[in-house]
């Protein structure tokens, strides 16, 4: 099984421990299924990370851990275009929904209710889903 986790469930995984980022981002790293990230991304939380707010809360070096576990993942060096007639309503996570197409995911979790990932339901074959519902229905 193939998954992809958004950047802000992967952040959320570093700041709630044993809340659903935390249970999937560990599920991951026990082997019980694949993560899928790209270089967009790494780059993507590198730099959200050292954003004030989040610096605060988050030291460098869980980030830098974090990333580095990321390696052992599917990374994915490029991905397509986003299709015609797919609407996101944030475009910098449209690569979010590339990388599911590209990563030939099954899942997509993201907590993020304002790009509209959500409401799309699917990416290709991958299942969007909330954290919360991922672990009730997958975990």
């Amino acid at each position: 099984m193939r998954v992809i986790l958004d950047t802000n469930v992967l952040l959320s995984a570093l700041i709630s421990p044993y809340a659903p980022p935390d249970t999937i981002y560990n599920a991951w790293r026990a082997a019980r299924f694949e993560l899928v990230t790209s270089i967009v991304q790494l780059d993507e939380l590198r730099r959200v990370s050292r954003y004030p707010r989040l610096k605060a809360i988050l030291p460098a070096h869980r980030v830098g851990a974090m990333v580095n576990n990321m390696q052992r993942a599917i990374v994915l060096e490029h991905l397509p275009s986003l299709p015609q007639g797919i609407e996101i309503n944030d475009p910098n996570d449209a690569f979010l929904f590339t990388m599911a197409l590209a990563g030939e995911a099954d899942y997509l979790v993201t907590g993020d209710r304002r790009a509209g990932l959500l409401q799309l339901g699917n990416a290709g074959r991958a299942r969007i889903l909330t954290p919360t519902a991922f672990c009730a229905d997958v975990l």
